[in-house]
């Protein structure tokens, strides 16, 4: 019975995907509405369109595990993931939107009037992407075995086929809808059963949590375990780092803040979205408690991601059970739709305008010519990551979820801050910042995967964002100031337009633009 809830509750959630990106579909006709859904995305709806792809499979399932197995210092990833959008307000989200991009490539060719850095871009637009979506597939497999006992491959096929029909659709219109609707699907299903949870708890007594006994004071104390690792705060503060930068530079967020209306829009969208995270983040901690509360030890194999979707049948009883279970079901399955599909649609945006047509210019006067070859990107987008995510053993959400954030703060997050506070960026100091950032950050995951994670070696490999972030921001100046003739001649005129608010300007309004 508790089966056949949660199927239902999965085909709901589904359902209403597609049912919501067919109406983007009947808004969507010319290559803006696809890329940027016509640059007229209100701040609320935006907002929750935000929060609700950056909520994802490691938000609604990761992070309630690695409380369960880790401890109280798991507590700093949900601040880390909201803290990274005050940085993305303070120095991105404004002069980002002025910038009449359509996509990161876009803007780092606009800002350095250079191929080659569009090209890196590209690639790695396309690398974080894949290496985002992995996880998404794999989160989707799990939690389709764990409350139907299919095979894992079932969920993860499910969430490709839905994500695909979604964006091919209607391409950003249909995902703005469908991402604001996930957002306040995700947090009902979220807060509703831990509501629940938490009273039943109180009415059992509120027995205490069965911690483990080689961990017991690791467990419960900030910055003194980090999952038993050595040099925690070092780990800590090192994840912080890369939590918060990595934000500003994840290709799937970036291409919401072209939505906007314009530069205002953008921040009071990105002031709404602290706001809308942090309401979410108050419960995901409880499912971790209480799962030590009622299942102190999961069963041989089992990965602690899957804990949220086991804990109504430890706790409750019956329909109860049942009822509660497929709630979880069906908002594990809105984070993995609505992440992917912002994912999928930024990766479809690089495959196609520098894969499958060379520029951007070439396709705005056959609006379906453009359109048709988005599709095609957007196939490529969610095949080779679901090829990926059944060809290697998953290493947990929020773990694989982070490498994409390790190789984001230490690539994109220094070219977006030089490229619009410093007019001194040169050409040859970004593509050294992004091959650079890029190879060590790669070469830490791997290794850090490799080796063991013990001594400061295995710290630093683990959690690169301490040491790789500064590294990557002082090769980018230095190669900079040695470079000087490098310099884009139009980096003055291009900073005055990032940074110039359209009230003072009196230019046209950008989504007529």
């Amino acid at each position: 019975m508790n089966d056949l809830y949660a199927v239902t509750a999965i085909g709901l959630v589904c359902a209403v995907t597609l049912i919501v990106g067919a109406f983007g579909l009947r808004l969507s006709r010319t290559t803006s509405d696809f890329y940027v859904a016509g640059r007229t995305v209100t701040p609320g709806r935006n907002a929750s369109a935000i929060s609700g792809e950056y909520l994802s499979a490691a938000s609604f399932l990761g992070v309630a595990g690695l409380v369960y197995a880790r401890g109280a210092d798991m507590l700093w990833l949900p601040v880390g993931y909201t803290v990274g959008y005050v940085v993305l307000l303070t120095l991105v989200a404004a002069p980002l939107r002025r910038s009449g991009a359509y996509t990161l490539p876009d803007f780092a060719e606009a800002r350095l009037e250079s191929k080659v850095v569009r090209g890196l871009s590209s690639a790695l637009v396309i690398g974080i992407g894949w290496l985002y979506l992995v996880p998404q597939f794999q989160g989707a497999g799990l939690a389709m075995a764990a409350v139907t006992g299919w095979p894992s491959w079932v969920g993860s096929l499910l969430v490709v086929v839905v994500v695909f029909l979604s964006v091919a659709a209607g391409g950003m219109r249909s995902i703005t809808l469908v991402q604001a609707m996930q957002y306040w699907l995700k947090l009902t299903a979220l807060a509703v059963p831990a509501c629940v949870l938490l009273w039943l708890w109180l009415r059992d007594g509120a027995p205490r949590p069965h911690i483990p006994a080689d961990a017991s004071g690791e467990w419960i104390l900030p910055l003194s375990g980090f999952g038993g690792y050595d040099h925690p705060t070092y780990r800590t503060y090192s994840t912080l780092l890369a939590l918060c930068l990595g934000t500003m530079g994840l290709p799937h967020v970036l291409v919401r803040f072209y939505t906007n209306p314009d530069g205002r829009a953008a921040r009071r969208t990105t002031v709404a979205v602290v706001g809308l995270l942090g309401l979410f983040y108050v419960f995901t901690p409880v499912y971790g408690v209480l799962g030590r509360v009622y299942l102190p030890e999961l069963p041989l194999g089992t990965l602690p991601d899957s804990l949220s979707l086991r804990l109504p049948a430890a706790v409750a009883d019956g329909h109860l059970a049942g009822v509660l279970g497929a709630v979880l079901a069906g908002g594990a399955f809105a984070a993995f739709l609505s992440t992917a599909s912002g994912l999928a649609m930024s990766v479809a945006g690089a495959i196609d305008q520098d894969l499958l047509r060379a520029r951007l210019k070439r396709i705005t006067s056959d609006d379906a010519s453009a359109i048709t070859s988005f599709r095609y990107a957007a196939f490529a987008a969610v095949v080779v990551p679901y090829a990926l995510s059944t060809a290697f053993e998953p290493l947990g959400l929020a773990t694989t979820v982070g490498l994409a954030f390790a190789v984001s703060s230490a690539t994109f997050s220094p070219l977006l801050v030089l490229g619009i506070w410093w007019r001194g960026l040169s050409v040859t100091g970004a593509i050294a910042g992004l091959v650079v950032g890029a190879g060590l950050a790669m070469t830490a995951i791997v290794l850090s995967v490799l080796m063991p994670q013990g001594g400061w070696l295995g710290a630093a490999l683990a959690q690169p964002g301490a040491w790789l972030i500064p590294l990557v921001f002082a090769v980018i100046v230095i190669t900079s100031l040695a470079t000087p003739g490098r310099i884009p001649k139009g980096a003055g005129r291009t900073l005055v337009r990032l940074h110039t608010p359209e009230s003072l300007t009196g230019a046209a309004h950008p989504s007529r633009r």
